[in-house]
Formats: structure tokens, sequence, C-alpha cells
């Protein structure tokens, strides 16, 4: 008899790390469950009696010990459905459980668990329902505190939210009943093991070689530049990117909430902050370690991402002589990155007048860069945008180069083209005392 029912054959290209993983992913039933559970709980058993030194010994002993058990009580199962449980259980010990063969998929960039038995992930740019499933709530929530706790962060009912990460820098968020209403829901913004460069985001059609020779230029003569986008819009990975043009002889300290930004300059400082403990006590803010950065003498303050009241922190290290700072933010446009930088200083609880904070963001940020997922999931710089300064009560803005978009393909690609505005911006003079400026950036559409 069968332990698996099929289902259809999903199209992804699922990475075999262990055992030629199946393309075609199978529902288990009842039957292979209540088998699974049963050698989970006979290796986990077993294995407290001979420990192991490193994860390729535990996967041989795993290997060794399933294929015991399975010989005596698996009289039925195929050698695919034994393989199958093998590598089921590898996942429960050594992975992370179902949705370890979405995780080591490198076409995958996010995976997103709504409760136990709805689970989708983003494909390039596309969603996708998976066939994979948890079998209760407990399985979700057992994964979720496998991924927490090495990290010292919890999650329970007087914790019911979290932010972690995993070794490889993916982010985690996660969130339970009650506040989940379906259960269990974990989301995973998954992160290449080799970080994007700009030959990349070239490559991807996000810019153009003028508008990374032209970013690049603007971090090595220390612009501070602000990345906007929404959710999914692939700030961090760019932010990535122009944190790779700083020059390797200065001291960069990054700050984030969970760590993840890859660099690969020699002088590193990285801090992440921290959540209060179970008597809410210990919190280390955003803001805290802005202030704090400010002691450590940096060349370069990177903040991974501005939300809250560490604005105002960021825009006063910015003016006070820490030029070249970087970081991101959430927000529809360029201007719209502005009204919700000022929102933010005031929630630094100062009454501080809207022209004193706007003269604040105007002499703080020289370049906003604008990232937009489209309706075809591709990632595209949008604008690169001067911020020339105040004039009366308003910031003003000058884009210098956009993205135009002409239309959908008939195979749903978004059409459109990359455009220089021909408007040289304010400070050029200071990006050719680092470089060579071009004469193409600034000759109008290409």
């Amino acid at each position: 008899m069968a332990l698996f029912t099929k289902v259809a054959e999903e199209k992804i290209s699922v990475k075999k790390p262990r055992n030629e993983r199946k393309n075609a992913i199978k529902q288990k039933t009842k039957e292979f469950l209540k088998m699974e559970t049963e050698l989970h709980t006979y290796l986990i058993e077993e294995l407290k009696r001979f420990p192991v030194g490193n994860e390729t010994d535990e996967k041989s002993k795993i290997t060794e010990l399933s294929e015991k058990f399975i010989n005596e009580e698996g009289g039925r199962l195929t050698f695919e459905e034994k393989e199958q449980l093998i590598e089921a259980v590898e996942d429960e010990l050594l992975g992370y459980g179902p949705i370890t063969p979405l995780l080591e998929d490198p076409s995958i960039s996010e995976v997103m668990v709504n409760g136990p038995g709805d689970i989708y992930f983003e494909q390039k740019g596309k969603l996708v329902r998976s066939a994979v499933t948890f079998r209760d709530d407990s399985h979700v929530l057992r994964i979720i505190e496998k991924i927490v706790s090495p990290i010292g962060r919890r999650v329970d009912e007087s914790s019911p939210m979290v932010d972690a990460r995993l070794p490889d820098g993916s982010r985690v968020n996660a969130i339970i009943p009650p506040l989940s209403l379906k259960g269990p829901s974990l989301t995973i913004r998954k992160f290449s093991d080799t970080p994007f460069t700009s030959r990349d985001l070239i490559s991807f059609g996000t810019m153009t070689d003028d508008m990374a020779e032209f970013l690049e230029l603007c971090v090595r003569a220390r612009l501070n530049i602000f990345i906007s986008g929404g959710t999914g819009s692939g700030k961090t990975s760019s932010l990535n990117v122009l944190s790779s043009f700083i020059p390797h002889d200065e001291r960069i300290v990054t700050i984030e909430d969970a760590a993840e930004l890859k660099l690969s300059q020699d002088h590193i400082v990285s801090l992440e902050s921290r959540p209060s403990n179970i008597e809410g006590k210990g919190e280390i803010t955003i803001r805290d370690l802005v202030k704090n950065s400010l002691r450590m003498r940096p060349d370069r303050i990177v903040v991974g991402e501005v939300r809250s009241a560490e604005a105002l922190d960021m825009l006063q290290a910015m003016n006070t002589g820490h030029d070249g700072s970087l970081s991101t933010g959430h927000a529809n446009s360029p201007r719209d990155m502005l009204s919700r930088l000022e929102t933010m200083v005031m929630m630094a609880g100062f009454d501080l007048p809207v022209r004193a904070i706007r003269e604040q963001i105007s002499n703080a940020i020289d370049l906003i860069v604008q990232q937009v997922r489209l309706k075809d999931g591709s990632r595209k710089i949008t604008h690169i945008t001067e911020v020339q300064g105040l004039e009366g009560d308003t910031i003003v803005l000058q884009d210098l180069f956009v993205f135009k978009e002409d239309g959908i393909s008939p195979d749903g690609k978004v059409e459109g083209r990359f455009m220089s505005t021909g408007i040289r911006p304010k400070f050029i003079d200071q990006l050719e005392a680092y470089g060579k400026v071009s004469a193409s950036w600034f000759m109008g559409e290409w």
C-alpha cells in the first residue's frame, strides 16, 4: 500500500542537497506521518546515546539509525518511500522541517507559512502555493523555537512576535496565536550566500551601467544616500551593493535590527539591536546604537533601516561630520521618504518646528535612491533624486535618473527604459574631486 498520494508537480527547480530530492512534492498520508513521528522520536533518543561532533557525522549517524529503524518497522515501504522518510527526518533534525527544500532552493527568495497547512513561496517575484505542509500548530512552533533560540530570542504568549535571522543572514519574522488567528505564522526573507554585486543588479535590469558608475562615485565622494522603497523591493540588496563601494581603508559601523548586511571590507563593526527580556528590561534600540556609534570613531555609519525616532540621531550624525552614511526606509517615492522622515523625527519627542526638521533633512541627505517591485515581480531603481536644499518651507528635489514605463508585453513583462534627465547635480564638483565624471551620465534620454 503506497504511503503517499501524489499532487501536481510544481514548477520549481528544487536544489538537491540530500539523496537527490524529487521535483514532484508528494502529500504525506496519515500513516506516513505516524511513521515519521515514530522515527523522529526514536532518533532523538538514540542520538542522546551517540554524541556526535559535527553535522556531517550527525547526518551519517541519522542515516544509519534511520535505516535500522526502517528495516525493522517499515517492511512495506518502497525504496523511494524509505528515501523520502529519511529525508523528512533529516530536515526535522538538521534543517527546518518541511520548508527545508524551499529554503535550499536558490531560485526561491521568500517563504511564507500562514499556518500548518498553508505555505507559499516567492519565485522570480511571483507568489506560488506550495504542496508541503506541517503536521499541526505545535510542529510550526517547534521550528520557530529552533530558529529563535540560538540567537537568544523567544516567542511565547507573553512575547508573541519576534524578529530573528538564520545563520546565513536570512531575515525571519514569526507571530503566533492569539495574535495570529490561523495558527503560527512564519515569514523568511532569504539572502544569497554570496551578496549581489553591481554587475548582478545590472544583469537583473535593476539599473544600468551608467547608473551603477554614478552611484559608485557618489559613495566614494562621501555623499549621504537614502534608499527608499516598499516591502520586498530590494532595498537591502541595493544597500549591500552601495556599501561595497566604500573604500577598504575606512572604518564602517553597521546598525541593524537583525544583521543582514554582508560587506567585504576589512574594518567593519556590526551592531544589532536587542528586544527586552521577559521582565520587560534590557531593550537596546536602533536609536541607542546610533548614539553609541558616534563614540566609536566611524568613517561611515550604515543603518539597515530607519523606521522610528532614530531618524533624528541619524540626521544629526550626517550633519556633524559623518559624511558618506547610508540607510534605507519604507516609502513610495522620494517625496514620500522626506515626509516619513519628518514624521519619524517628531517621534523622538522633541517639539521641533517643521522648518527646523526640514532644514536638518535637506542639509543631511544628498541623494535618494527609489526602488520599486513592479507588477511582473522585477525590481527597478525608478528614481535617483538629488536633494537640492530648502526653498521657503519646501525641500527641493531634482530627478537625475528615472525609469519610464511604456506598458506591458504580451508575456506580462513590464516594458520601459531608464532615462537620464540631463541635469547635472549641485554636488558635481565633489564628484569630480573623487573620480572621473562621465559626460554620458547627463546627456538626457539614452
